[in-house]
């Protein structure tokens, strides 16, 4: 067990480009553990030897195609001496690798959502947990059994040593014993899901939950024999230090929420870590009793109580100067409302605290600064700057140019070259700020998503202000010359054709146009929704141009062309008003559109247009023809295509929901097109977010009136797993507006989307000011789907 000793930090280990979600001690080599992330890798770390404190990266594994969210260690067999490494992914398999390959030795396929927690056993026994509400146990490669039963996700799994009893923790608020695959025993008690488990002994065993706090079960009698609170917010998971025989074993705990890291000895919380992030969101203790910490900047960090292991002087002041430097929103912490008149000056921090991890709030000047007091140094050290109070606003203290801002940012465009300064304060909108940014240094557009997105990454925490959508759709197409194309653009006055985009356009939908005759004005929203917007005139000269230079293979006649054309005004004016396509314009459009994928995109865009119509939607949606469509579409949305195509095949395929046999098809084919379409949301285009939220949009409410659990399931994770990664306003709406419609009179979708952890999700979007209707959507109506 772990030392009265307080633990410091002993290293900070870069690498993973994104939030590590689960650390694993490993078997060998000694000393080492493996690290997972939403970059969609893991990694397995090594001690450097002395007197080097810190890690070396001894590989990368790759082999998820989305999210790596949990890992353990399969202990050393005869087969695998050295153990090996199970992960588990959003893309609903688990990999498993030996300690010295960066690919999987093997993959386990069987869950139908996110494999969101692992454990492993004895003689191989794996023992993995999902959001599609089951467990699952796996041996020799095989799935041996099925554990039905919770009624929402399933977020924590642990193998007993002994007795060939298995836990389960779950969204449902409730752990389940198993044995023999039957549920022997349910434990009941917590008021929100069941995010961890430890073992203590054959006899005893930890869980933690989003209510904030910890519960001590016995196993045979299923009593909870203790509960402790400290924590404000959620607690993610636990780990417990092994060898221990005292009753009440060394517990650490942490929680993402408040951003710390709480060891307990005893029944008491005898150290709080704070850390310099957004989210904790793991941790582990290695064998010598170190202790990993992962969190949402894609840092590890490792803390020890052995003096000669500790970081030296100035790493310490550096990890404590970098703490000094966050931002606390005191809404998400244990801080509370704040008035800066009642807050005392820093003469307050002359008295010791009462307790280790104690906060004290004081005022400086305009700033409100928090300082936790640390026993081991009998002092208060700063863990952050407190913004977003009622009173309380953040301080613009960053001089440039004259003019104080919340930010200035050091921008590096090319490797050797001059930096640049990048000023940004958090009423702006970091889209106008990066297009500004950009024209006044005379560099290339195409980088407006990437400083964007580095903006926005940056400023987390703070409450954007209003900010108009700007659409600098020139990053998809750069062209030259009068009359630039742009794909969905328009309508062009002089345009033959034209309709405004019913979410985007002069026709949006206001809260009225979205009135339904349910409770609230935003869902369930059971029509389609589609992208209408165009200007056939600029649509078919593009067309012309690149036929110009297409193969030879691939070049239209100029009867070719015209039938286009033909086809494009048939499809977009009103079909009793023009003559109709025929079925030789259908065949040329379907030919045309495998033209290379670098000139394929108006083509596309009149396939967009034209699949509205109610022949071309029966002729390529049909039952023979429809699969070839999808499966032309899905190839074109590629993640590592062209962002045109990708945002146009997205935009045809929610166009065909627009008629009776698009429907059909796209429900056949849900689960690939859902799928193929999850994966576009890493990519940083938010007209393609636009259209993927769209895409998510229609599909929930086709489903609305229908019990098909799974689709629905499929639908609430695609919407949240884009929540995570979008930022774009509408796409937001959108998906927000596809929960709503997914969960509405479905109380077993509710359940489900509880499970996901969407409420909180919800809760992230409330305060949006602009466009007020993210909010209004967030509001009353969502809340009593999601919580009521």
């Amino acid at each position: 067990m772990a030392s009265a000793n307080s633990y410091k930090l002993r290293c900070s280990i870069p690498g993973h480009e994104m939030d590590v979600r689960g650390l694993a001690s490993a078997a060998f080599p000694e000393g080492a553990f493996v690290s997972v992330s939403r970059d969609r890798t893991g990694r397995v770390w090594v001690p450097n030897s002395s007197p080097d404190k810190g890690f070396t990266e001894m590989h990368c594994m790759s082999g998820h195609s989305n999210f790596v969210s949990c890992v353990c260690i399969i202990a050393p067999s005869e087969t695998y001496p050295r153990g090996l490494i199970a992960t588990g992914g959003n893309d609903n398999n688990i990999c498993v690798f030996t300690m010295d390959q960066p690919q999987p030795l093997f993959t386990l396929k069987g869950h139908k959502n996110t494999v969101c927690t692992l454990s492993s056993g004895k003689f191989g026994t794996l023992l993995s947990g999902s959001w599609d509400t089951t467990a699952k146990v796996w041996l020799n490669e095989k799935c041996m059994m099925t554990l039905e039963g919770h009624t929402a996700a399933v977020w924590a799994v642990v193998i007993l040593p002994e007795q060939g009893l298995m836990l389960s923790g779950s969204a449902d608020k409730t752990i389940r014993l198993w044995k023999a695959g039957r549920c022997e025993k349910t434990f009941t008690g917590h008021e929100d899901c069941v995010r961890g488990l430890a073992v203590i002994s054959n006899a005893e065993f930890f869980s933690c939950s989003n209510d904030a706090s910890i519960r001590r079960w016995l196993v045979d009698t299923g009593e909870c024999a203790q509960v402790y609170y400290s924590h404000t917010n959620y607690i993610y998971s636990m780990a417990v230090f092994p060898n221990t025989s005292i009753c009440f074993p060394a517990v650490i705990w942490r929680t993402g929420e408040d951003r710390s890291l709480r060891i307990w000895r005893q029944g008491d919380c005898t150290q709080t870590i704070r850390l310099p992030a957004q989210s904790v969101w793991c941790c582990c203790i290695l064998p010598n009793g170190d202790i990993a910490v992962g969190a949402s900047d894609g840092i590890i960090r490792v803390f020890t109580e052995a003096e000669d292991r500790m970081a030296s002087v100035e790493d310490l002041q550096a990890f404590e100067d970098e703490l000094s430097k966050a931002t606390i929103d005191p809404k998400l912490g244990d801080l509370g409302d704040i008035k800066m008149e009642d807050l005392p000056g820093r003469e307050h921090l002359d008295e010791p605290g009462n307790r280790d991890g104690q906060t004290r709030l004081i005022k400086d000047g305009q700033k409100v600064e928090a300082y936790q007091w640390s026993v081991s140094d009998g002092r208060w050290m700063k863990i952050g700057d407190v913004v977003g109070g009622s009173n309380q606003q953040s301080s613009k203290s960053v001089m440039y140019e004259g003019k104080e801002y919340d930010y200035v940012f050091t921008i590096d465009v090319n490797e050797g070259g001059p930096s640049m300064k990048l000023p940004y304060n958090v009423s702006e909108d970091p889209w106008l700020t990066a297009h500004n940014f950009l024209q006044k240094n005379d560099l290339s557009p195409m980088f407006l998503d990437q400083v964007a997105n580095f903006i926005i990454e940056n400023t987390k925490g703070h409450v954007v202000g209003p900010a108009q959508p700007i659409f600098f759709t020139h990053l998809i197409f750069l062209h030259t010359g009068s009359g630039r194309y742009i794909p969905g653009s328009g309508p062009n006055p002089s345009g033959p054709v034209g309709v405004a985009d019913p979410f985007t356009g002069g026709g949006a939908y206001s809260s009225a146009a979205l009135r339904q005759t349910a409770t609230n004005i935003y869902f369930p929203k059971t029509d389609g929704v589609t992208f209408e917007q165009a200007n056939g005139t600029q649509i078919i000269a593009k067309l012309k141009e690149l036929n110009g230079g297409a193969p030879q293979e691939h070049k239209l006649s100029e009867d070719n062309l015209e039938s286009l054309e033909m086809l494009l005004v048939a499809a977009c004016e009103p079909v009793s008003s023009k003559p109709p396509p025929t079925l030789q314009q259908i065949n040329l459009l379907w030919k045309a559109a495998h033209w290379p994928e670098d000139i394929v995109f108006p083509v596309l865009d009149i396939m967009r247009l034209a699949v509205r119509h109610p022949l071309v939607n029966e002729s390529l949606c049909g039952e023979a023809e429809g699969v070839q469509l999808c499966n032309h579409l899905l190839s074109l949305m590629r993640p590592e295509g062209r962002p045109a195509n990708q945002m146009l095949a997205l935009r045809t395929l929610c166009n065909c929901f627009s008629g009776r046999h698009g429907r059909a098809l796209l429900m056949a084919q849900r689960e690939t097109v859902l799928s193929r379409a999850a994966d576009l949301a890493t990519v940083c285009n938010k007209n393609i977010h636009i259209a993927l939220a769209t895409l998510v949009l229609n599909y929930a409410g086709c489903l609305h009136s229908q019990p098909d659990l799974e689709a629905k399931a499929q639908c609430l994770s695609v919407a949240s797993r884009a929540l995570e990664t979008v930022q774009d306003k509408e796409a937001v709406f959108r998906l927000l507006v596809s929960l709503g419609t997914t969960v509405a009179s479905d109380q077993t979708a509710r359940d489900l989307a509880r499970s996901l952890g969407v409420n909180s999700q919800i809760s992230k979007y409330s305060s949006v000011s602009d466009p007020s209707k993210v909010a209004e959507c967030c509001q009353d109506p969502m809340n009593n789907l999601l919580f009521g």
